[in-house]
Protein backbone atom coordinates (compact mmCIF):
# COMPACT_ATOMS: atom_id res chain seq x y z
CA UNK A 1 0.00 0.00 0.00
CA UNK A 2 1.46 3.41 -1.01
CA UNK A 3 1.93 6.05 1.55
CA UNK A 4 -1.45 8.15 0.46
CA UNK A 5 -3.29 5.32 -0.02
CA UNK A 6 -2.85 4.29 3.75
CA UNK A 7 -3.13 7.95 5.09
CA UNK A 8 -6.85 7.58 3.32
CA UNK A 9 -7.24 4.19 4.81
CA UNK A 10 -6.04 5.60 7.92
CA UNK A 11 -8.60 8.33 8.03
CA UNK A 12 -11.60 6.77 7.20
CA UNK A 13 -11.08 4.57 9.90
CA UNK A 14 -10.92 7.48 12.45
CA UNK A 15 -14.45 8.94 10.85
CA UNK A 16 -16.23 5.84 11.33
CA UNK A 17 -15.00 5.70 14.26
CA UNK A 18 -16.15 9.02 15.11
CA UNK A 19 -19.59 9.11 12.90
CA UNK A 20 -20.82 6.08 14.84
CA UNK A 21 -20.24 7.31 18.23
CA UNK A 22 -21.80 10.35 17.33
CA UNK A 23 -24.40 8.74 15.85
CA UNK A 24 -25.14 6.69 19.17
CA UNK A 25 -25.02 9.78 21.21
CA UNK A 26 -27.76 11.35 18.51
CA UNK A 27 -30.23 8.28 17.63
CA UNK A 28 -30.30 7.16 21.03
CA UNK A 29 -31.60 10.11 22.57
CA UNK A 30 -33.51 10.63 19.70
CA UNK A 31 -35.52 7.16 21.05
CA UNK A 32 -35.12 8.40 24.17
CA UNK A 33 -37.25 11.51 23.53
CA UNK A 34 -39.82 9.83 21.34
CA UNK A 35 -40.17 6.49 23.20
CA UNK A 36 -39.42 7.45 26.95
CA UNK A 37 -39.59 11.24 27.73
CA UNK A 38 -42.75 11.88 25.41
CA UNK A 39 -45.01 9.06 26.69
CA UNK A 40 -43.46 9.95 30.55
CA UNK A 41 -43.69 14.40 30.03
CA UNK A 42 -47.92 13.76 29.06
CA UNK A 43 -48.38 12.70 32.87
CA UNK A 44 -46.81 15.31 34.48
CA UNK A 45 -48.57 17.83 36.15
CA UNK A 46 -47.51 21.76 35.85
CA UNK A 47 -45.42 22.12 39.09
CA UNK A 48 -43.65 19.16 37.98
CA UNK A 49 -42.64 19.87 34.44
CA UNK A 50 -41.30 23.29 35.41
CA UNK A 51 -39.06 21.98 37.52
CA UNK A 52 -38.09 19.00 35.82
CA UNK A 53 -38.52 20.31 31.62
CA UNK A 54 -35.51 22.95 32.32
CA UNK A 55 -33.13 20.95 33.78
CA UNK A 56 -33.16 17.54 32.01
CA UNK A 57 -33.84 18.75 28.66
CA UNK A 58 -31.60 21.42 27.76
CA UNK A 59 -28.98 18.85 29.07
CA UNK A 60 -30.63 16.33 26.50
CA UNK A 61 -30.32 18.57 23.91
CA UNK A 62 -27.04 19.73 23.68
CA UNK A 63 -26.06 15.78 23.27
CA UNK A 64 -29.02 15.43 20.78
CA UNK A 65 -28.12 18.64 18.54
CA UNK A 66 -23.97 17.81 18.72
CA UNK A 67 -24.57 14.13 17.96
CA UNK A 68 -26.66 15.09 14.73
CA UNK A 69 -23.89 17.92 13.78
CA UNK A 70 -20.78 15.42 14.07
CA UNK A 71 -22.60 12.21 12.30
CA UNK A 72 -23.39 14.20 9.37
CA UNK A 73 -19.86 15.99 9.11
CA UNK A 74 -18.37 12.93 9.55
CA UNK A 75 -20.79 10.85 7.56
CA UNK A 76 -20.21 13.82 4.74
CA UNK A 77 -16.10 13.85 4.89
CA UNK A 78 -16.59 9.78 4.40
CA UNK A 79 -18.90 10.23 1.45
CA UNK A 80 -16.13 12.24 -0.27
CA UNK A 81 -13.49 9.68 0.51
CA UNK A 82 -14.74 6.70 -0.11
CA UNK A 83 -17.55 7.48 -2.72
CA UNK A 84 -16.24 10.47 -5.03
CA UNK A 85 -12.81 10.29 -4.78
CA UNK A 86 -12.87 6.15 -5.56
CA UNK A 87 -15.76 6.68 -7.79
CA UNK A 88 -17.58 3.70 -6.30
CA UNK A 89 -20.35 5.46 -6.14
CA UNK A 90 -21.49 5.03 -9.70
CA UNK A 91 -21.39 2.29 -12.12
CA UNK A 92 -19.47 3.98 -14.74
CA UNK A 93 -15.66 4.96 -14.96
CA UNK A 94 -16.13 8.51 -14.42
CA UNK A 95 -18.90 10.86 -13.10
CA UNK A 96 -21.71 11.41 -15.57
CA UNK A 97 -23.53 14.83 -16.39
CA UNK A 98 -27.00 12.65 -14.51
CA UNK A 99 -24.41 11.11 -11.61
CA UNK A 100 -23.54 14.93 -10.59
CA UNK A 101 -26.64 16.18 -10.54
CA UNK A 102 -28.14 13.52 -8.70
CA UNK A 103 -25.74 14.36 -6.00
CA UNK A 104 -27.13 17.61 -5.61
CA UNK A 105 -30.60 16.81 -5.71
CA UNK A 106 -29.37 14.67 -2.78
CA UNK A 107 -28.35 17.30 -0.53
CA UNK A 108 -30.89 20.04 -2.42
CA UNK A 109 -34.05 17.31 -1.24
CA UNK A 110 -34.00 18.54 2.15
CA UNK A 111 -35.88 21.73 1.26
CA UNK A 112 -37.73 19.74 -1.07
CA UNK A 113 -39.03 18.51 2.32
CA UNK A 114 -39.11 21.11 4.57
CA UNK A 115 -41.77 22.99 1.99
CA UNK A 116 -43.26 19.85 1.37
CA UNK A 117 -43.96 19.72 5.40
CA UNK A 118 -44.86 23.33 6.21
CA UNK A 119 -47.31 23.46 2.74
CA UNK A 120 -51.08 23.00 2.98
CA UNK A 121 -50.69 19.47 2.52
CA UNK A 122 -48.96 18.79 5.55
CA UNK A 123 -52.75 19.57 7.39
CA UNK A 124 -53.26 15.97 6.52
CA UNK A 125 -50.66 13.88 7.71
CA UNK A 126 -51.55 10.80 5.06
CA UNK A 127 -51.42 12.82 2.24
CA UNK A 128 -48.01 14.51 2.83
CA UNK A 129 -46.55 11.54 4.00
CA UNK A 130 -47.39 9.35 0.51
CA UNK A 131 -46.60 12.44 -1.42
CA UNK A 132 -42.82 12.27 0.14
CA UNK A 133 -42.39 8.82 -0.41
CA UNK A 134 -43.53 9.45 -4.05
CA UNK A 135 -40.64 11.71 -4.30
CA UNK A 136 -38.43 9.54 -2.76
CA UNK A 137 -39.49 6.42 -5.28
CA UNK A 138 -38.63 8.83 -7.97
CA UNK A 139 -35.31 9.54 -6.67
CA UNK A 140 -34.19 6.32 -6.17
CA UNK A 141 -35.12 5.60 -10.14
CA UNK A 142 -32.82 8.97 -11.20
CA UNK A 143 -30.43 7.72 -9.32
CA UNK A 144 -30.21 4.47 -10.80
CA UNK A 145 -31.63 5.30 -14.57
CA UNK A 146 -29.94 9.23 -14.68
CA UNK A 147 -26.89 8.88 -12.47
CA UNK A 148 -25.86 5.53 -13.14
CA UNK A 149 -25.52 5.03 -9.05
CA UNK A 150 -24.20 1.78 -7.94
CA UNK A 151 -25.94 -0.34 -5.88
CA UNK A 152 -23.97 1.00 -2.71
CA UNK A 153 -24.11 4.47 -4.25
CA UNK A 154 -28.09 4.34 -4.18
CA UNK A 155 -27.95 3.17 -0.68
CA UNK A 156 -25.48 5.53 0.47
CA UNK A 157 -26.92 8.31 -0.82
CA UNK A 158 -30.29 7.66 0.25
CA UNK A 159 -28.80 7.87 3.62
CA UNK A 160 -27.32 11.17 3.13
CA UNK A 161 -30.40 12.26 1.97
CA UNK A 162 -32.46 11.16 4.55
CA UNK A 163 -29.50 12.37 7.59
CA UNK A 164 -29.25 15.87 6.19
CA UNK A 165 -33.08 15.81 6.83
CA UNK A 166 -32.65 14.69 9.92
CA UNK A 167 -29.59 16.90 10.96
CA UNK A 168 -31.87 20.15 9.42
CA UNK A 169 -34.61 19.18 11.33
CA UNK A 170 -32.21 19.25 14.62
CA UNK A 171 -30.84 22.29 14.17
CA UNK A 172 -33.21 24.45 12.50
CA UNK A 173 -36.63 22.96 13.45
CA UNK A 174 -36.13 21.47 16.76
CA UNK A 175 -34.07 22.90 18.35
CA UNK A 176 -34.94 26.75 18.13
CA UNK A 177 -38.53 25.62 18.82
CA UNK A 178 -37.68 23.67 22.25
CA UNK A 179 -35.77 26.87 23.11
CA UNK A 180 -38.95 28.61 23.43
CA UNK A 181 -40.76 25.62 24.71
CA UNK A 182 -38.65 25.07 27.97
CA UNK A 183 -38.59 29.21 28.83
CA UNK A 184 -42.17 28.89 28.18
CA UNK A 185 -42.20 26.00 30.67
CA UNK A 186 -39.44 27.46 33.38
CA UNK A 187 -41.66 30.76 33.64
CA UNK A 188 -44.93 28.83 34.43
CA UNK A 189 -46.67 29.46 30.97
CA UNK A 190 -48.18 27.36 28.38
CA UNK A 191 -45.75 26.63 25.56
CA UNK A 192 -47.03 28.18 21.93
CA UNK A 193 -48.69 24.78 20.51
CA UNK A 194 -47.58 25.70 17.30
CA UNK A 195 -44.04 24.88 18.23
CA UNK A 196 -44.79 21.98 20.26
CA UNK A 197 -46.59 20.61 17.45
CA UNK A 198 -43.51 21.40 15.41
CA UNK A 199 -41.03 20.04 17.18
CA UNK A 200 -42.63 17.12 18.18
CA UNK A 201 -44.02 16.35 14.48
CA UNK A 202 -39.97 16.63 13.22
CA UNK A 203 -38.67 14.55 15.76
CA UNK A 204 -41.41 12.00 14.60
CA UNK A 205 -40.03 12.63 11.20
CA UNK A 206 -36.55 11.93 12.71
CA UNK A 207 -37.79 8.84 13.91
CA UNK A 208 -39.44 6.86 10.73
CA UNK A 209 -35.97 8.29 8.42
CA UNK A 210 -33.22 6.84 11.64
CA UNK A 211 -34.80 3.19 10.80
CA UNK A 212 -34.09 3.08 7.07
CA UNK A 213 -30.91 5.12 7.42
CA UNK A 214 -29.77 2.76 9.67
CA UNK A 215 -30.46 0.14 6.72
CA UNK A 216 -28.73 2.07 4.13
CA UNK A 217 -25.24 1.59 6.31
CA UNK A 218 -25.97 -1.56 6.51
CA UNK A 219 -26.94 -2.31 3.30
CA UNK A 220 -23.04 -1.49 2.21
CA UNK A 221 -21.40 -4.13 3.59
CA UNK A 222 -23.95 -6.99 1.77
CA UNK A 223 -24.85 -7.80 -2.01
CA UNK A 224 -28.15 -10.05 -0.88
CA UNK A 225 -30.38 -7.09 -1.71
CA UNK A 226 -28.45 -5.81 -4.75
CA UNK A 227 -30.61 -7.66 -7.33
CA UNK A 228 -30.56 -11.30 -8.24
CA UNK A 229 -32.21 -12.75 -5.05
CA UNK A 230 -35.70 -13.24 -4.66
CA UNK A 231 -37.04 -12.86 -8.00
CA UNK A 232 -34.98 -9.21 -8.08
CA UNK A 233 -33.40 -8.39 -11.44
CA UNK A 234 -30.25 -6.31 -10.92
CA UNK A 235 -31.48 -3.19 -12.14
CA UNK A 236 -34.69 -3.46 -10.35
CA UNK A 237 -32.90 -3.36 -6.58
CA UNK A 238 -34.53 0.06 -5.71
CA UNK A 239 -37.91 -1.28 -6.14
CA UNK A 240 -36.97 -3.79 -2.92
CA UNK A 241 -35.29 -1.21 -1.33
CA UNK A 242 -38.56 0.95 -0.99
CA UNK A 243 -40.33 -2.01 0.50
CA UNK A 244 -37.55 -1.89 2.83
CA UNK A 245 -38.14 1.81 3.42
CA UNK A 246 -41.80 1.00 4.20
CA UNK A 247 -40.97 -1.86 6.65
CA UNK A 248 -38.97 0.35 8.38
CA UNK A 249 -41.51 2.78 9.17
CA UNK A 250 -43.64 -0.02 10.04
CA UNK A 251 -41.33 -0.96 12.53
CA UNK A 252 -41.16 2.51 14.08
CA UNK A 253 -45.04 3.02 14.00
CA UNK A 254 -44.92 -0.57 16.25
CA UNK A 255 -42.48 1.04 18.97
CA UNK A 256 -44.75 3.68 19.29
CA UNK A 257 -47.42 1.68 20.06
CA UNK A 258 -45.43 -0.69 22.45
CA UNK A 259 -44.27 3.09 23.79
CA UNK A 260 -47.53 3.95 24.45
CA UNK A 261 -48.37 0.94 26.93
CA UNK A 262 -45.06 0.67 28.75
CA UNK A 263 -46.03 2.12 32.21
CA UNK A 264 -44.08 2.91 35.69
CA UNK A 265 -44.53 1.33 38.92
Amino acid sequence: MDTSAGISAGIEAILRWVHVLAGILWIGHLYFFNFVNGPLAAKLDAPTKKSVVPELMPRALYWFRWGAAWTWITGFLMLLIVYYMNKIAVDTKEFTTGGLVMIVLTFVAVFIYDALFKSALAKNVKVAVSVAFVLVAIILFLYVSYGAFSYRGTLIHTGAMFGSIMAFNVWFRIWPAQQKIIRAVKEGAAPDAELVKLAGGRSRHNTYLSVPLLWTMIGQHTTYFAGGNLGIPSSYYWIGFLVIILIGWHIVWQLYKIAGKVTGF
